[in-house]
Order: structure tokens, then sequence, then C-alpha cells
């Protein structure tokens, strides 16, 4: 069976950036689970699984547009460090904070400073082509939960939900 729209994949994935430093791996863990086609991963990588079956091991390059996107500069904003009033910020920090269209982003401290704080809302890995070798593990049917759900009930489709 191969990997097409609503099959569930176990698969394991090491993800190295362009200098070769990993940046994650499953290999020697749990294997990644997902629902195929229903934006669980980056497009890139998405692409790249289609048709594969169990078993198979590839290598795919995805360039930044296609994996976490590209690097936006207006993202990066200071803000005044009394927006964080009674609050011990440091460099890595993570908040969710509204934007401009009123939707909470994720946003992470870059810079601290007296008066300002710089915050970026950019991915981390945005702006960054990323190397995946992958091992697919499994290909099946998901089940009609699983699609109603729009995600995977583990491997065999029996975990809680």
């Amino acid at each position: 069976m191969s990997i097409s729209q609503n099959k569930v994949v176990a698969m394991h994935y090491k993800v190295t950036d362009p200098q070769g430093t990993e940046l994650d791996s499953s290999f020697g863990g749990d294997p990644l689970i997902f629902l195929y086609g229903h934006g669980s991963l980056i497009p890139g990588l998405e692409k790249a699984l289609a048709g594969k079956t169990a078993g198979e091991t590839f290598n795919a390059t995805i360039e930044a547009a296609d994996a976490y996107g590209e690097r936006h500069d207006q993202l990066v904003q200071s803000v005044p460090s009394s927006m964080f009033e009674g609050m011990e910020v440091e460099v890595g920090m993570r908040f969710r904070a509204a934007g401009p269209d009123g939707r909470e982003h994720s946003v992470i401290i870059v810079e601290v400073g007296d008066e300002e704080v710089v915050v970026d809302g950019n991915h981390p890995l945005s702006g960054i082509d990323l190397t995946f070798d992958v091992e697919v593990l499994q290909v099946r049917e998901a089940t009609a939960d699983e699609i109603a759900h729009g995600h995977a009930h583990g491997i065999d489709g029996t975990a809680g939900h």
C-alpha cells in the first residue's frame, strides 16, 4: 500500500540543517505516526512521502518555502519592556501574542533591553532548507474515526482520541 490521502503512516525521520547539524530525530525512539493529507507535516515532506511504501528509505531536501516558510523581517518587533511588567523575561522565552490581524501568534524573545524587548514571530526554522532522512515503517488505511477527527489514533488505530 502506498502513501496517499487518508492513509496512516508510521515513520522514522532525522532532520538536519544545511550545515548537517541534526535538529531532530525519531530514530531510537517512537516513530512519528500521522494521518497523511491533513496538514500534519510541512508541505514539502508530505509531497516527498507521496507514493512511498512500507520499508522504503529516502532522503529529501525541503526548501524553506515548503518547510517552515521564509523569514519575514516585519515579524521581528521591539515592544516596550513595560508590557512584561512583573515578569522575569529572558532571551529564548516563548509567548502567545495578539498580532495586528487580531489572531494569536507564537513569538520568541530574541533581545532584552532596559526599555524594549525584541520579539520574533517567525518560526525558529523559517528561512532554512531542511534535509530529511526517512524510513517508512507502516502504511495502513485510516479508520472512519481517524478521518473524521483529522489525525491518527496510534499505530493500529485504537489509541485514545
